[in-house]
């Protein structure tokens, strides 16, 4: 997608029109990985793909002067802007105002059970940012393969690392994601 990555350029020179030029292009598949990512989340998420897509969206063009180094930093951007929204949906779903720890039920979705509850995704992006300092890499790669969608070939390919490299990276950082993860719920001590 060199196309992408020349209006890249062109929007870090402050062409205006380049943004214009980019959403066309990076549309579809911003819209199909948010699609993917709130599949994933529990029944009763109120923000769909389009929504999750056009706040990612402005927030990465929103910027007074946004800077990304070719393709693989902006869908890195994306893919943290996507996270920063649903993390905010779901600390503010928890607020008491809103339901507090109420559970919304769909009433034709009953059965269904949900995959990342609000408290599990908070843990993990409290996990993810303690991830970062310890190995920013393979944050990196948690965010593009859980939050995005992409896969580990197609991670590693945006990271411009090998396959083998990304998935010791998805290794380590699942298993150090669990534990953190359980040493937060359990608590000090």
């Amino acid at each position: 997608m060199p196309e992408v990555t020349q209006i890249l350029t062109a929007l870090e020179r402050g062409e205006g029109q380049a943004a214009e030029e980019l959403l066309p292009l990076v549309y579809e598949e911003l819209r199909r990985l948010a699609a993917w990512h709130l599949a994933n989340e529990q029944p009763g998420q109120t923000l769909q793909a389009t929504a999750l897509v056009h706040e990612a969206w402005l927030r990465l063009v929103g910027k007074e002067d946004p800077q990304w180094n070719g393709r693989r930093h902006f869908f890195g951007a994306a893919a943290e802007a996507m996270r920063r929204i649903l993390v905010e949906n779901a600390r503010r779903k928890k607020r008491l105002k809103r339901g507090g720890n109420l559970v919304r039920v769909d009433v034709e979705e009953v059965d269904l059970p949900s995959p990342m509850p609000d408290d599990d995704l908070l843990a993990l992006d409290a996990a993810l940012d303690r991830l970062a300092e310890v190995d920013p890499r393979a944050a990196e790669l948690v965010k593009l393969c859980f939050f995005v969608g992409l896969t580990q070939e197609q991670a590693g390919k945006e990271l411009g690392i090998s396959l083998a490299t990304a998935e010791r990276l998805w290794s380590f950082a699942r298993a150090w994601l669990f534990q953190e993860m359980q040493r937060t719920r359990d608590g000090p001590g």
